[in-house]
């Protein structure tokens, strides 16, 4: 009986012999074109090959893995693929709070007495805006958190409105239309007269309680949730329930925003994840996380949502 170890070396082997230089070739200006990626010099162009190349046959070794049932989601290329995992990670997480934020206090923890349904989803619900994108600009905890209003608002006032990432970074909190995102830190100008929501403060959900953050989407809305995004599976996440034993719980480097859960058809629960990294990564924009799975990625080890 053959161990996996001989079967990973060929699955390798096979990956390596399906790309040759002209499918290299091809899919190489394919993905330069999609991505608008364009380089200085032939030199650095070289490098920037090479690790979209080393990128490429992880991601096909990874799914090849998936289609012997030894993973529950899949990987694909996407906009960071000439980066190293070190700079995906230094561009696109490294959580950023704000250096006065405002008061939370405990969420209630009657939870255990809470029938929830088995699934929720509030992108049905009109309390979801679109995906966007932070760019290469640790802003996400500003993303997270104003995905969380707008769900807020949302259910207090029956209207969807894109907030301003932008304005909650330096200030206040106006409609994205009154002060747009720049994807850097400047000084606020936050003025009245675009006044979307005032927010009196946040509830947090009790670190690593998984139960208490689904009682917080179920009762709430919308959470911002704390994860570590920094593993290639991470990266590259594409669709399916997304699990890696090597997600550092502890490690919490990115924030997103948890906007349900549910249950698929093999009974597999999971989170329902939006991403700040724009609409080509993941599925279109989401992730499903594992739910009930040990805290993967530390989904609930730092979720909040605002008080309006």
């Amino acid at each position: 009986m053959w161990s996996w170890s001989c079967v990973l070396l060929l699955l390798s082997a096979s990956v390596m012999s399906q790309m040759d230089e002209t499918t290299l070739d091809a899919h190489w200006e394919e993905w330069k074109m999609t991505h608008t990626k364009e380089y200085i010099t032939v030199e650095e162009e070289g490098i920037r090959r090479a690790i979209w190349e080393k990128n490429l046959r992880m991601i096909e070794a990874h799914n090849q893995e998936a289609a012997l049932g030894m993973h529950t989601y899949t990987l694909g290329m996407n906009q960071f693929g000439d980066m190293t995992q070190e700079e995906v990670v230094e561009r696109m997480t490294g959580l950023q709070m704000p250096l006065n934020p405002e008061p939370r206090v405990p969420m209630e923890t009657d939870g255990s007495l809470i029938k929830l349904p088995k699934s929720v989803d509030y992108r049905k619900k009109g309390m979801v805006t679109s995906v966007k994108n932070q760019g290469s600009c640790g802003s996400c905890w500003a993303f997270s958190s104003v995905g969380a209003l707008e769900g807020q608002l949302a259910k207090k006032t029956g209207n969807l409105v894109d907030l301003s990432p932008q304005n909650l970074e330096n200030g206040g909190i106006d409609s994205e239309a009154a002060y747009p995102y720049m994807g850097e830190d400047q000084p606020c100008r936050y003025n009245v007269s675009g006044l979307a929501a005032q927010i009196k403060g946040y509830k947090e959900v009790p670190e690593g309680d998984e139960h208490a953050l689904a009682v917080a989407l179920f009762k709430a809305g919308p959470v911002s949730v704390g994860i570590d995004a920094s593993q290639n599976s991470f990266l590259y996440y594409q669709k399916g329930i997304y699990f890696d034993r090597n997600c550092n719980k502890e490690d919490i480097n990115h924030a997103v925003l948890a906007v349900g859960y549910g249950v698929n058809a093999k009974g597999k629960k999971f989170w329902i994840v939006k991403n700040s990294w724009g609409e080509t990564w993941g599925n279109k924009g989401y992730v499903l996380m594992a739910r009930n799975r040990g805290n993967v990625c530390g989904i609930a080890n730092l979720a909040s949502y605002p008080v309006m």
